[in-house]
């Protein structure tokens, strides 16, 4: 499956052959985001300026209460900023409403969490099927979409199968699934590999590199240096603010070319 930026408010119209060029799928100009309570003001996010293209695959990377959490939020339209601009596709996310921001998340933004987030009752399939019966979609297609999305992540034998007889991999793998049954133009994924073996982690990161090969924007938040060096660009959080964004692969070459000429002859 491969997907193309879609106008959020309008997510069923796709841009058409004499469309204007993509715009970028994430851009955010000096974004800031304060909580609240009484009269204590706690700063998550400060002035942070970043821009994510379609087909994009970027890592968010920082230490814990750097604001990746805050971040991730305010990118999957579950939080708004407080000042700044955030524009999701080319639309001011500030000026939806509620209804249009249950709209984009549903149909733009495909979730994948660190926690699984799998109804235990249900068998796979059904589990993936969620996301489609809140956009009021008929259930024989349903089903299709979701044998369909199982198949694209190598389940397709487990569509029966309910979260208790599936390993950590294989239920990270159906909420994967989940969240390319609407095909989204871009994965939201937050610390994918927090609750998995070695083994399992590598599948799931392969899996995501693959989405993104296909042409899907894949936005990873993690604070694991060996999970971020999968994607293609960094950006680092710290204290609120964006601290570094850089290419990884031109990180990883010139790393590798540094040593090259540090290493002793004949070495």
């Amino acid at each position: 499956m491969t997907a193309t930026v879609q106008p959020p408010v309008d997510v069923q119209a796709p841009y058409g052959p004499s469309a204007p060029p993509a715009l970028p799928v994430i851009e955010l100009v000096d974004v800031g985001k304060v909580y609240r309570s009484g009269s204590l003001e706690v700063t998550a996010l400060s002035d942070v300026s970043l821009r994510i293209e379609e087909g994009e695959f970027v890592a968010v990377t920082g230490p814990s209460g750097s604001g990746k959490s805050t971040l991730m939020h305010i990118l999957g339209c579950l939080d708004v900023p407080t000042a700044g601009v955030f524009r999701l596709a080319g639309h001011d996310v500030q000026a939806l409403d509620e209804d249009q921001l249950a709209d984009v998340r549903n149909a733009f933004i495909g979730f994948v969490f660190q926690q699984f987030n799998l109804l235990a009752y249900l068998p796979a399939w059904r589990n993936v099927e969620l996301p489609l019966i809140y956009a009021s979609v008929r259930p024989a297609e349903r089903r299709r979409r979701s044998l369909a999305a199982l198949a694209t992540v190598g389940l397709a034998d487990r569509a029966e199968h309910k979260p208790g007889e599936l390993s950590g991999g294989q239920q990270q793998r159906v909420a994967i699934a989940r969240a390319l049954v609407t095909e989204p133009g871009m994965i939201l994924a937050d610390e994918p590999t927090g609750n998995l073996d070695s083994v399992s982690s590598a599948d799931v990161l392969e899996l995501l590199y693959e989405l993104h090969r296909d042409g899907r924007t894949v936005v990873l938040i993690t604070h694991e240096p060996d999970v971020a060096r999968r994607a293609e660009r960094l950006i680092q959080i710290r204290d609120g603010r964006v601290w570094a964004v850089g290419d990884e692969e031109a990180e990883r070459q010139a790393d590798a070319d540094t040593a090259d000429i540090d290493q002793p002859a004949g070495a």
